[in-house]
């Protein structure tokens, strides 16, 4: 049975290139055979600036739209997000969007398809990991990171280089193993 994959597109701004690199990375993640891979967009998940007002753990949420992020959030296996950075860390809605919720994290890896100019992002993927871990959430080394993402996007299109593509199967079979062990943590 396939462990279900949340790609998560991170940066909710005008013009980003998260939804194309997202559109990219997502069949590729369906093709693996590991994961039922459902494509997440922040700016259609609509999260405003964190307005429950209950603490996160006490899962009493009071707003619909908290209420569909945990369903989406607690559905999950694993999680690959699709990041950029933004003044070297990592975007505001991604941080807003993990401090939702508290419980539906635990217990899942998280892997990074990063972009951004020559650090293709790592700085941002840094910045938020000591915040997953807290979350109980298992970041793992493996990753996909994309440099001058710029000059990579053609007529609304990721035109991928070998090193990218290439990247991919040794991620998604790490977060696999890494899905697979939690599991038991989870149940």
């Amino acid at each position: 049975m396939p462990l279900n994959l949340n790609v998560i597109v991170a940066s909710t701004r005008p013009g980003r290139a998260g939804i194309h690199v997202a559109n990219w990375f997502h069949p590729l993640a369906q093709a693996h055979g590991a994961f039922e891979a459902r494509l997440v967009d922040l700016v259609e998940v609509g999260l405003p600036l964190y307005d429950e007002p209950n603490h996160p753990a006490q899962r009493k949420y009071v707003h619909d739209h908290t209420k569909r992020w945990s369903a989406i959030v607690a559905s999950a296996d694993a999680f690959v997000f699709v990041v950029p950075e933004y003044n070297f860390g990592p975007t505001p809605a991604l941080l807003n969007a993990l401090e939702y919720v508290y419980h539906e994290w635990h217990f899942k890896p998280a892997a990074f398809v990063s972009y951004g100019g020559l650090s293709g992002g790592l700085r941002g993927v840094q910045q938020i990991k000591p915040v997953l871990t807290t979350l109980n959430v298992m970041p793992i080394p493996n990753a996909v990171m994309i440099q001058w993402i710029g000059k990579r996007i053609r007529d609304g299109a990721f035109l991928p280089e070998e090193v990218h593509v290439d990247s991919v199967k040794p991620m998604l079979d790490a977060l696999a193993r890494w899905a697979a062990a939690l599991k038991p943590m989870r149940d």
